[in-house]
């Protein structure tokens, strides 16, 4: 790599509120890293539904918010450090390969973030599972703490083949815990491949994971927002063991838990687990599934994807 420090990135931003098809590429200027910060020349960055939440129309939206810098992680290599700066992991130098978490406006071709949220990327992964490994992660990790899920427990995980519950299922098992999850029949091999037991979800949902368990599932994570897998989880499970990340007015409603990143329990502990989840990819115990990668002017097409709601892996921009 040149040492030559980038002056230039091209960025995706949301000019306006609306849908995928609002996104532009632009050209602007890098901001150069102060004390405490890093460049980061972006080899991949991380596609979420949050991204698509930050700018998607909604009746409350702030007009002065705008334009809408999407992205809160992104993997590359250190293109420069601020004076005295040292990465989150320790050390750090130009060249160094790095994933980041939680920052802002990761759809681009370098950015310039606080150093505290900078990490070595561990060999093991590539640059788009980098980019994918720590909002899901940090996510099913906090479910995890939320119900205080315990060795040897049995768990039933709603949605356990999409990106928060096959990092949830990994960690279930590295944790010594039963895990059964919902799928569509033709994700069970994916529920399996993580650590899971699969059951369809549908029609007599409630009864399968009963006869799968008939001891009783101890804890119940709902991946998915259904008010089946809230109605399920009710049925089998005490209501303080229950916990959401998407079903919000049933949560209000039943009162089950919900976590989220906007949340400052749920935040903290989101930062504070990084470097165990970065640990547990360098040795191979916790994967993250990529289905697809983009170019970077493609980003509406791949948050398009994404809300089709079946992607069969995490997503990648590679700027």
């Amino acid at each position: 790599m040149t040492n030559e420090i980038p002056r230039t990135a091209r960025r995706v931003l949301a000019p306006e509120y609306g849908g995928p098809d609002v996104l532009r590429v632009v050209e602007e200027d890098v901001v150069q890293p102060g004390p405490g910060q890093v460049m980061i020349a972006v080899r991949a960055a991380g596609v979420n539904p949050a991204d698509y939440k930050g700018f998607s129309r909604r009746a409350n939206a702030d007009p002065d918010a705008l334009p809408i810098k999407p992205g809160y992680e992104v993997a590359g290599v250190v293109a420069a450090l601020g004076a005295d700066t040292e990465l989150a992991s320790g050390g750090g130098a130009v060249g160094d390969p790095v994933l980041a978490f939680r920052v802002s406006g990761g759809y681009a071709s370098v950015v310039t973030v606080p150093a505290k949220d900078v990490f070595r990327k561990p060999d093991a992964i590539d640059f788009p599972a980098a980019a994918n490994l720590l909002l899901v992660g940090a996510t099913a990790a906090d479910m995890l703490r939320a119900v205080d899920a315990r060795d040897g427990e049995t768990i039933l995980v709603h949605g356990a083949s999409g990106a928060v519950g096959v990092s949830l299922l990994q960690q279930a098992r590295r944790r010594g815990m039963r895990a059964i999850g919902t799928a569509a029949q033709r994700n069970f091999e994916m529920v399996r491949r993580f650590g899971g037991e699969p059951v369809a979800y549908g029609p007599g949902l409630e009864q399968r994971v009963r006869d799968l368990a008939p001891d009783g599932v101890t804890a119940a994570f709902d991946c998915v927002g259904t008010d089946e897998a809230v109605d399920v989880s009710l049925a089998l499970v005490p209501t303080a063991r229950i916990v959401t990340i998407a079903a919000f007015q049933r949560a209000q409603r039943d009162g089950i838990r919900v976590v989220g990143g906007g949340m400052p329990e749920s935040a903290a502990f989101r930062d504070s687990v990084r470097p165990d989840l970065i640990a547990q990819a360098a040795a191979g115990q916790l994967v993250v599934p990529v289905a697809r990668t983009y170019p970077l002017e493609q980003a509406a097409e791949a948050l398009t994807f994404l809300a089709d709601g079946h992607p069969g892996g995490k997503l990648a921009l590679i700027p």
